[in-house]
C-alpha cells in the first residue's frame, strides 16, 4: 500500500486476528441495524484490529482480501479516525500508519451535514485510488470500485455486530471537505464513512 509522504516509523501493530468468533453469520445478519447513538467509550486495539481486518484484511499468503476486488487490484484505502488522530491500515502487515496526530472527527462531522452519528468514538473512512482499477478496466472501473467499497463496508458492519458494537454507514458528505479533513493524497477520493462505537442504551 503506497504511503508516500507519511512517516512509516509511526506504526501501530494490531493484535492478531481472531478467526473463531462466537456469533454466527446468521445472527450478525439478523441483528445488523444502523446505530447512530454511541457512548464516549473508545474502541480498543483488538476491536479496531478485527474491524479493519474484516473490511480489508488479507486471508491468503498471496494477499487476497476479505472483500472481493475486480482484477485483484485492491484500489481501496481504509482510514481509522479517532481521538488520537488519523491512521491508514496496511493489510499485508496488519498494522496502522499514523498520518495525522490530531483529532479531526469534528471536521468530518461538519463535512457530513453535521450528522449526530459522527460523534462516534471511531470513524472508518473508505477511500479509493481509482487509477489502480482504471488502468485495466477503463470506464467500468468506477462501478467496480464503488461495489468493492460496499463489500468492504458490509464486512465491517457485520464484524461490528459480532463484537457487540453499533455502526452506521454514511454516504452523505462533501467529498472535498472529507479529503481535506483527513489529508487524503490527491490520487484518492472518499467513498464512504462508517461510524462505529459502543451502543448508547436508554
Amino acid at each position: 500500500m503506497p504511503i508516500t509522504g507519511r512517516n512509516p516509523s509511526e506504526t501501530f501493530p494490531l493484535p492478531a486476528v481472531r478467526h473463531n468468533g462466537t456469533t454466527s453469520l446468521e445472527d450478525c445478519l439478523t441483528h445488523r441495524r444502523s446505530v447512530r447513538d454511541f457512548t464516549s467509550e473508545s474502541l480498543d486495539a483488538e476491536e479496531v484490529g478485527q474491524l479493519v481486518w474484516a473490511a480489508q484484511g488479507t486471508t491468503t499468503v498471496e494477499g487476497y482480501r476479505t472483500a472481493p476486488s475486480a482484477g485483484a487490484l485492491f484500489p481501496l484505502e481504509l482510514y481509522v479516525v479517532d481521538a488520537s488522530g488519523v491512521s491508514c491500515y496496511r493489510p499485508q502487515r496488519h498494522d496502522l500508519v499514523r498520518t495525522m496526530p490530531v483529532d479531526v472527527r469534528r471536521r468530518l462531522r461538519e463535512a457530513a451535514l453535521d450528522q449526530d452519528a459522527l460523534s462516534a468514538p471511531c470513524i472508518f473512512v473508505i477511500a479509493a485510488a481509482l487509477q489502480r482499477t482504471i488502468r485495466k478496466y477503463g470506464d467500468r472501473a468506477e462501478r467496480y470500485v464503488t461495489l468493492e467499497a460496499g463489500h468492504a463496508a458490509q464486512n465491517l458492519l457485520l464484524q461490528a455486530v459480532a463484537l457487540g458494537l453499533g455502526a452506521v454507514p454514511i454516504g452523505a458528505f462533501d467529498d472535498e471537505q472529507v479529503q481535506r479533513a483527513i489529508e487524503l493524497p490527491p490520487d484518492e477520493r472518499p467513498l464512504l464513512l462508517v461510524a462505529v462505537g459502543h451502543t448508547a442504551r436508554g
